[in-house]
């Protein structure tokens, strides 16, 4: 006889597991966008911003693997340069890509307004902080020691090259939940301003909150932002937060300032024994 067990937790949240660029730091996600134009434009070719942004939450060699394959893109390629792009072309683009993002991310490392309160929030009702992201371990460093003279620190900090595959797959937010102790990846709210960011979320098992006005999906810093009319901030703001519930987001948000009313609704719902 088989028999068939089912355990749902309907306790609280223990962990939020978020992005660096555009959710946490960064407000409109620009660090990344401006080392990739510069790094193809230093090529021969001419990318923009919105070209830059489509595979944004990807670990950035494959993000870079995802512009080249982009017909548009590699079209470019082949007129500049008599060939379309190879593999030798992906890792000569992300080899010099490295110091431009390097140089970059420490002088985008502000934190997003409201996330130092949001974050104090969290805490203090005993949630555990996990950040990941698509740069490697290199690009983090200056990151988290930037981040660190803000008063923010993760108890757990994930990248790209920690494993086998980043986003969209599960893998590092799985290994953040591991370092960070949960009970169950139903315990955790994975929050990002990409779609690839919030798949992995969904792929892990996770509740999922995309973040709207300070990401990728806007992709304004905070004074474009804020010189916008209310009718276009709504417009803008209803575009972004279509394309991230389209990728599966259980709700989006306008940043992280707004987190601590996410998680205390989605306790609401594990409370009435609802899963992500």
């Amino acid at each position: 006889m088989t028999f068939r067990y089912a355990r749902r937790y309907c306790g609280p949240i223990q962990a939020v597991i978020v992005d660096w660029a555009g959710t946490t730091v960064d407000f409109g996600c620009l660090a990344p966008v401006q080392a990739f134009q510069d790094t193809f434009q230093a090529a021969g070719i001419t990318l923009n911003r919105d070209e830059v942004r489509g595979p944004m939450g990807l670990g950035k060699r494959a993000h870079i693997e995802a512009l080249l394959a982009d017909s548009a893109i590699a079209q470019r390629w082949q007129s500049a340069h008599g060939q379309p792009p190879v593999e030798s072309d992906t890792d000569t683009l992300y080899r010099n890509f490295i110091p431009r993002q390097l140089a970059l991310v420490s002088r985008r490392c502000e934190l997003i307004p409201g996330w130092d309160t949001a974050l104090a929030r969290l805490r203090a009702s005993g949630i555990r902080i996990g950040a990941n992201t698509g740069y490697s371990r290199d690009m983090l460093e200056p990151l988290l020691a930037a981040a660190a003279k803000e008063g923010y620190a993760p108890d757990s900090s994930v990248c790209a090259d920690d494993v086998p595959k980043a986003r969209p797959g599960p893998g590092m937010a799985l290994l953040n939940a591991m370092q960070l102790g949960v009970d169950s990846v139903t315990a955790c709210v994975k929050v990002d301003d990409t779609p690839p960011g919030i798949e992995e979320g969904l792929a892990a098992g996770m509740w999922t909150v995309g973040v709207a006005v300070s990401g990728n999906e806007v992709g304004l810093d905070l004074a474009e932002w804020q010189e916008l009319c209310t009718t276009e901030q709504q417009r803008l703001r209803e575009k972004a937060s279509r394309r991230l519930h389209a990728a599966g987001a259980h709700m989006v948000i306008d940043s992280v300032a707004d987190l601590p009313a996410a998680v205390a609704s989605v306790e609401e719902r594990l409370a009435r024994g609802e899963r992500p």
